[in-house]
């Protein structure tokens, strides 16, 4: 935010010095051309003046040199007189130079003959005068006697422009640099606040805890903001808190009554008829479902409370372990339980979450599978393809959940990570709130959950991992092994 601000105060600074500093340059060059033009015509009109009455007087041949030699000096030119047919009648510098047959012929000599003052100025392109030269008639009562023609060097005029150009530019110069310190410690009085909201505001969307920011400079609006983003942080730390503490404390309180409720419903089995058998076994399972849902919300008040930082996690050796443990369950409900983990590598996930996932997605493959079925656990490395050297992507490891089930259709699939949404038919048992639980659990890892419909017609349940392990040789676009390498398979494990 300083250099942008600090940007735009030199910008508006420097417009605004184009827009004075180049106009008062071309005001004061053609204010000094003019200037030198007037006083050539005055001195024209001056030495004109003098040889007409010179040569009424008839001392042409002994005055008009001198003149012409002082006026070239006071003027630092040179100075020609011719009569009225074109003949040299004086001239300032040696007579060698200026060919008598070549004076009537020039333009501005020709054009004072004919009784006409001239002025011929050629000018650079910043206005400063790049050639000179003034034709004046000597006239007198009789009639036209000769002209006087006066040529000027350039070099004082063109030294006086640059001179008034390099001090403009010097001028602007300081102004901007005094406009970048002010500027800057403007920029840094008015951005020192919003850095320090910045870094509130970072703490505060990272899960932390926002300490309030204190502000006794800064602009009064930015004081005022800051104000503002201190209740917003307090309240909001204090609804979190008192969510967390809710439900933390509700579930923990709901779990001793449960308990003791499913007791007593076992301990009435034998007092119950046959005829309400059914309707004690239902309440037994909708206690568990309830003593689930406790352990469920328990889970995600733990998870929003405490934010912990991914590390590495090995999830070849946890999906490995999750199968040894897993597996006597789904043989005794005659569902093989089949796990395919190659060399992917390491990945990045909060600690346990990886365990939690897959017991969740398992346990919900469980429900949902048939007899005889198949759930499969596969993990897939996928390394993007690198389009340059300094391309940075990360790999991603896909661990897939595959069961052979009803599944679930593209608008269920959608809501599926709703909390407390279940799917219409569902199997008896479920909270609603598994998916959502892998759902944060994979957020919080840095990945992502997704639902596809499976191409044996169930679901594959699909959660995105990144790799700890920059990507390797041997993989290509996608994370297929390139020929050669082969990739270890566990093998099928049936009941």
């Amino acid at each position: 935010m300083t250099r942008r601000l600090l940007l735009s105060y030199l910008s508006l600074a420097a417009l605004v010095l184009l827009c004075l500093e180049i106009p008062l340059g071309f005001v004061y060059s053609r204010s000094e051309r003019e200037r030198v033009v007037n006083a050539a015509k005055d001195e024209a009109e001056s030495v004109s003046a003098y040889a007409s009455l010179s040569l009424s007087a008839g001392r042409a041949e002994r005055d008009l040199p001198h003149r012409a030699v002082h006026c070239a000096q006071r003027i630092g030119g040179k100075v020609v007189i011719v009569d009225a047919v074109g003949t040299l009648l004086a001239t300032s510098h040696p007579r060698a130079a200026v060919m008598s047959s070549d004076l009537a012929s020039r333009p501005g000599i020709a054009a004072a003959l004919r009784g006409a003052s001239t002025v011929d100025v050629r000018t650079s392109t910043i206005g400063g005068v790049e050639y000179l030269s003034v034709a004046a008639p000597v006239r007198h009562a009789t009639g036209l006697q000769g002209a006087v023609w006066l040529t000027l060097p350039t070099r004082t005029v063109h030294e006086r422009v640059h001179r008034v150009w390099l001090v403009l530019a010097l001028v602007g110069l300081g102004v901007l640099t005094a406009v970048a310190v002010v500027g800057f410690a403007i920029a840094r009085w008015t951005g020192r606040p919003i850095r320090e909201l910045e870094r509130a505001t970072h703490e505060l969307a990272e899960g932390g805890r926002a300490t309030p920011v204190t502000m006794t400079k800064g602009p009064p609006e930015v004081r005022r903001l800051a104000t503002a983003f201190n209740r917003t942080a307090a309240r909001l730390a204090h609804l979190l808190a008192a969510q967390r503490a809710f439900a933390g404390e509700a579930s923990h309180q709901l779990k001793t009554p449960l308990a003791a409720l499913r007791l007593r419903l076992e301990n009435l089995e034998p007092n119950v008829s046959d005829r309400g058998l059914g309707s004690l076994t239902a309440a037994v399972t909708e206690t568990d479902r309830l003593s689930r849902m406790v352990e469920g919300l328990l889970a995600m008040a733990r998870l929003e409370e405490d934010s912990a930082t991914p590390t590495q996690v090995d999830v070849g050796a946890v999906c490995a372990e999750r199968h040894r443990t897993w597996l006597p369950l789904f043989e005794q409900q005659r569902v093989s339980l089949v796990l395919f983990a190659g060399s992917v590598g390491p990945v990045l996930a909060v600690p346990g979450g990886v365990e939690q996932i897959v017991d969740n997605l398992l346990s919900n493959a469980l429900r949902a599978s048939p007899r005889d079925s198949t759930v499969t656990m596969e993990l897939r490395l996928h390394v993007p393809a690198r389009r340059a050297l300094r391309d940075a992507r990360p790999a991603w490891v896909d661990l897939h959940i595959t069961d052979e089930g009803p599944g679930m259709t593209p608008e269920q699939r959608d809501r599926a990570f709703d909390r407390f949404w279940r799917a219409p038919g569902a199997p008896k048992g479920g909270t609603g709130l598994g998916l959502s639980l892998v759902q944060r659990l994979a957020h919080a890892s840095g990945g992502e959950a997704s639902l596809h419909a499976a191409s044996s017609g169930g679901l594959d349940a699909v959660i995105r991992l990144p790799s700890a392990d920059p990507p390797r040789e041997g993989h290509g676009p996608g994370g297929d092994k390139v020929p050669g390498q082969r990739k270890r398979v566990v093998p099928a494990l049936r009941a």
